[in-house]
């Protein structure tokens, strides 16, 4: 649904949405031939299952695998090939960096280098926070002529550089390789506006490495994600509610937060999670819940722990169903099956439980049933206006 025609039909109402986006939910199958999802003990979601209905989502189109912020700009209902936010943008804004207009942002990881400069681990053992900050406070020794530098760190392995100045722009190559056993991509302009940033970026890569060297994990880094702020429409504007997040990583209050959301901080679990939002319930008509832990395992290729994570979270629906919201779906942003290792271009399991929901008469939810629920394959940014309207929030469109 194009964004100027829910400016018109979007209308309050009393009415309670809750979005629970499962990170990288969608698999395949494994070793017993089922996905982890249909591996799970899922008593919960089937319940849900049985009294609502089901289907897939497309986060950007057939085939294409997204990112983790087209995912969740196409769930909020931006079409992500309109409204395009890197990942810089997103980590920067989600630990609370105010990015400015001269400002370009890259999401960092601190890896893994061997002796000849090959990545062997993106993540570096996945480092704890700590020992990232104190490695932030390392590189912000370094300088560049007519920028200035901003290094910060974010969650685990991950930190976020940003580079402030006159001329600057987000027309250049990542360097992250996104795979082991290569050396990082060297930062190169993609448009001619990009040669002086790239430039810098190779100066900062490269006085980074150098800095890192002695030490035995994260001594390298990898840049992903350049991008400056974005300018959307704000969420709650354009659907005429008060809306919030609630997250426990910093990247994923960053995509809701620029995309006008309240950012409801302090959880780091998913029940505190829960306990915010029914602290908060009185205050918002909209609530986004990311669960994070099911594209770590998958990401890891622990098939085991991807399916465990799925069946932790189906544990939280009776707390979810106790605050009473009139709607509540259940997706991911995209698929990252265990066997991948990776994000892919698979369709997302879609459940939707409502109080005008028509029903498939399906009883799992899984990948295989979502294939013939009701909804059918849609794109992601259809969630939004399906869950509105069986939240009554959609008026008639024409005479």
């Amino acid at each position: 649904m194009e964004l100027d025609l829910i400016r018109r039909l979007s209308q309050p109402a009393s009415t309670k949405v809750v979005l629970c986006v499962l990170d990288g939910l969608g698999g395949l199958p494994g070793p017993r031939g089922r996905t982890e999802l249909e591996e799970a003990n899922t008593l919960n979601l089937d319940r849900l299952t049985e009294e609502g209905c089901l289907g897939r989502t497309l986060p950007v189109g057939y085939g294409i695998t997204p990112g983790s912020g087209p995912g969740h700009i196409g769930l909020f209902g931006y079409d992500p090939l309109v409204y395009e936010i890197g990942r810089g943008a997103l980590e920067g804004t989600g630990i609370g960096f105010d990015l400015g207009p001269n400002d370009i942002a890259a999401r960092g990881n601190l890896c893994d280098l061997d002796a000849g400069g090959l990545v062997t681990d993106r993540r570096a053992g996945r480092l704890p926070t700590a020992e990232t900050t104190e490695v932030c406070a390392l590189l912000r020794q370094i300088t560049l002529p007519g920028v200035e530098l901003f290094v910060e760190p974010v969650q685990d392995q991950r930190f976020v550089l940003v580079l402030r100045g006159e001329g600057l722009s987000d027309q250049l190559t990542e360097t992250d390789p996104q795979r082991e056993g290569v050396p990082p991509i060297v930062a190169t302009a993609t448009a001619p506006a990009g040669e002086r940033t790239a430039g810098l970026v190779r100066e900062w890569v490269e006085r980074a490495t150098a800095l890192l060297a002695g030490r035995a994990r994260g001594n390298g880094v990898l840049l992903r994600g350049w991008s400056g702020r974005p300018d959307m429409p704000p969420f709650p504007e354009l659907w005429k509610l008060r809306a919030a997040a609630v997250t426990v990583y910093p990247m994923y209050r960053g995509v809701a937060k620029l995309c006008g959301m309240d950012s409801i901080e302090g959880a780091h679990t998913l029940s505190e999670q829960i306990d915010l939002m029914k602290q908060h319930w009185d205050e918002y008509d909209f609530f986004f819940l990311h669960y994070k832990y099911t594209d770590s395992a998958g990401e890891d290729g622990d098939f085991a722990r991807k399916q465990d994570a799925i069946a932790q979270f189906d544990q939280a629906i009776p707390a979810i169903l106790a605050l009473k919201p009139n709607v509540l779906v259940v997706t991911g942003d995209h698929s990252t099956p265990a066997s991948m290792a990776a994000h892919s271009f698979h369709p997302v399991p879609l459940l939707l439980w409502g109080d005008l929901v028509r029903t498939d008469h399906m009883h799992q939810f899984s990948e295989r049933n979502c294939a013939h629920g009701e909804i059918g394959t849609i794109l992601a940014k259809d969630v939004m206006p399906l869950a509105f309207a069986h939240a009554g929030r959609l008026a008639k469109y024409g005479a």
